[in-house]
C-alpha cells in the first residue's frame, strides 16, 4: 500500500475491492468449535458447565462476576469436548470450551418471536446487553453493558454510531450497512433510549456510497411514516466525512465530528460522547428484540493469498483454518496471517485459532506482499510524529522501550498509544515503532 501523511494520520491505498461487492455469506459448521474464556476487555470469565455436558445453541456456558466482563454463549448445539487451554488470537493462549457440534440442531433458526420494544424500560435494555454478552464489535470489545451505563456526573448529549470502517481491506461493516440498515438503526435508537441522548449521528466514511444510500433511505423512511416510537424522541442522521485513516478510532471520530477533544488518559464520556461499531448496534437490536445472545458475528476474509475472499457470517469458536478452507484455501506461498487488517491487526504464528468476538477479518498476505524490509537507523525526519493521531513521539517512545527504559515512556505518554500503525507505516527507516510502543504499553501496565 502507498500513501501520503497528513497531520494525524495517513491517506492510504484501502485495498476494499476484493470484497466490498461480496454479499455476506454464511460459514459451514466445523468439527467443533473452540470458545476461549477471554472474549473481551476486562475479566475472563468462568464455566458455568463441565466436560460431558450436552449445551444448545445460545445457551450460557461462562460468565464472571467481576464487573468488567461480559458472559459467553455456546454458538452451537452439541456436547462439550474439553475445557482445556488452546491458542488464542489476541493474548496467545487462554483456557477455552471446546464443543462438538450436532449438526442438525446447530442449524435450526435461534430467533424467537419478536418482543415489543415500544415501551421498553432503559435499565431492561442494558440488562438484555448484559445477559447477551454485548461486547463492541469495532475491535476493543469492551463490554458494551458498562458503556451503556456512564457515571451519574457525566453530561452525555451526543450517540455517535461508528461506521467509518477505515482499516484498509476490512469490508464486513460496509455489507452490514448495505444489507441490515433497518436492524442497525432500531438498535441505535435503543441504545440512545438506554443511555437518554436525544441526538444521535451516523458516522460513514464517503468510500461507502452504497451504505450511506441504505442507512439514509432507512432513516427517509422511518421519519415519513412517524410510527417508530423511539424515532419520535430521539434524533438520528447520517454525517459523511472524507476517508482517511484512523479516522474510524473513537477519539479521532469525536474529533471530527463534534470538534471536541478526548484528554489523555480520558474517554469519550468525558467530552460527552458515547460511540459504539454499527455491528455492536445490530447486536443490541437481536439482543433487545429477540433475547439473541452474541455468539456469531460477521468478518471480511481477506488478501491477495486467499482464493475466494469473502464477507462471512461467522460462529465464535470457529477455527481460522476451516474459514480458509471454506473460502478456497490458500493460493501459492503463504507470507503472514493477521487477525484483523494490515494496520491494527495482529500476525499469527498459527491457523490454529478461533474467531473471537473482537476479530472483525481475517488477511492472508502472499510471501510477495509480506515481505519486511531491513530496520535502519533512524534518521530523525519526524513523519512519525506528523502523522501520530495523538501527538506522540513515537522515536522517542520506541528507544525508551528498547532500552527497557519504561518510566521515560511512561513519561513520553505511551499509553496513549492507540496502536493505529502510522508510525510504522510511514517510518522510512522500516522501525517496527508500534510493535515497540506495544512492548512498552505492556510492561507498564505490568509495573501498575
Amino acid at each position: 500500500m502507498l500513501g501520503k501523511t497528513f497531520k494525524g494520520g495517513v491517506h492510504l491505498e484501502y485495498c476494499k475491492e476484493l470484497t466490498a461487492n461480496k454479499p455476506i455469506g454464511r460459514v459451514s459448521l466445523p468439527a467443533e468449535v473452540t470458545i476461549p474464556l477471554l472474549q473481551s476487555a476486562g475479566a475472563a470469565c468462568v464455566p458455568t458447565i463441565k466436560t460431558g455436558d450436552v449445551v444448545e445453541q445460545g445457551a450460557l456456558i461462562a460468565d464472571s462476576e467481576k464487573l468488567i466482563s461480559a458472559p459467553i454463549h455456546s454458538p452451537v448445539s452439541g456436547k462439550v469436548k474439553a475445557i482445556k487451554k488452546t491458542s488464542h488470537p489476541v493474548v496467545g493462549a487462554c483456557v477455552s470450551i471446546v464443543i462438538t457440534p450436532d449438526r442438525e440442531k446447530s442449524e435450526e433458526n435461534f430467533f424467537k418471536d419478536r418482543q415489543n420494544v415500544d415501551d421498553i424500560e432503559p435499565e431492561d435494555i442494558i440488562k438484555a446487553v448484559r445477559l447477551c454478552g454485548i461486547v463492541g464489535l469495532g475491535g476493543a470489545a469492551f463490554p458494551t453493558h458498562i458503556k451503556l451505563s456512564p457515571p451519574k456526573n457525566k453530561s452525555i448529549d451526543t450517540f455517535i454510531l461508528n461506521g467509518a470502517e477505515c482499516e484498509p481491506c476490512l469490508t464486513c461493516d460496509d455489507r452490514m450497512m448495505q444489507e441490515k440498515p433497518e436492524q442497525i438503526i432500531n438498535g441505535a435508537f435503543l441504545i440512545m433510549k438506554a443511555t437518554g441522548i436525544k441526538n444521535g449521528i451516523i458516522a460513514i466514511e464517503d468510500n461507502k456510497p452504497q451504505a450511506i444510500s441504505a442507512m439514509k433511505l432507512v432513516l427517509d423512511t422511518i421519519k415519513s411514516n412517524k410510527q417508530f416510537s423511539l424515532a419520535d424522541k430521539h434524533s438520528l442522521r447520517v454525517i459523511t466525512l472524507r476517508t482517511k485513516y484512523p479516522q474510524g478510532s473513537e477519539k479521532q471520530l469525536i474529533k471530527a465530528l463534534l470538534r471536541r477533544e478526548v484528554p489523555p488518559s480520558k474517554l469519550p464520556f468525558d467530552v460527552g460522547c458515547i460511540v459504539e461499531n454499527v455491528q455492536t448496534a445490530y447486536a443490541v437490536y437481536e439482543a433487545v428484540y429477540y433475547h439473541k445472545p452474541l455468539y456469531e458475528r460477521v468478518i471480511t476474509v481477506t488478501g491477495d493469498a486467499i482464493a475466494k475472499p469473502a464477507n462471512l457470517l461467522v460462529k465464535i469458536g470457529t477455527p481460522v483454518s476451516h474459514i480458509i478452507q471454506h473460502c478456497g484455501g490458500v493460493e501459492g506461498e503463504l507470507g503472514k496471517l493477521i487477525i484483523g487488517g494490515p494496520m491494527m491487526g495482529l500476525a499469527q504464528y498459527t491457523n490454529d485459532v478461533p474467531v473471537v468476538k473482537a476479530v472483525s477479518g481475517i488477511l492472508a498476505l502472499s510471501k510477495e506482499s509480506a515481505r519486511i524490509d531491513a530496520q535502519e537507523y533512524c534518521i530523525r525526519c519526524g513523519k512519525c510524529k506528523e502523522s501520530c493521531p495523538v501527538n506522540l513521539i513515537p522515536t522517542d517512545i520506541a528507544k525508551a522501550a528498547e532500552c527497557g527504559n519504561f518510566d521515560i515512556a511512561t513519561t513520553l505518554n505511551a499509553t496513549d498509544c492507540i496502536e493505529c500503525g502510522c508510525c510504522s507505516y510511514v517510518c522510512p527507516s522500516h522501525i517496527p515503532l508500534v510493535q515497540l510502543i506495544k512492548h512498552a504499553k505492556r510492561s507498564i501496565a505490568c509495573q501498575i
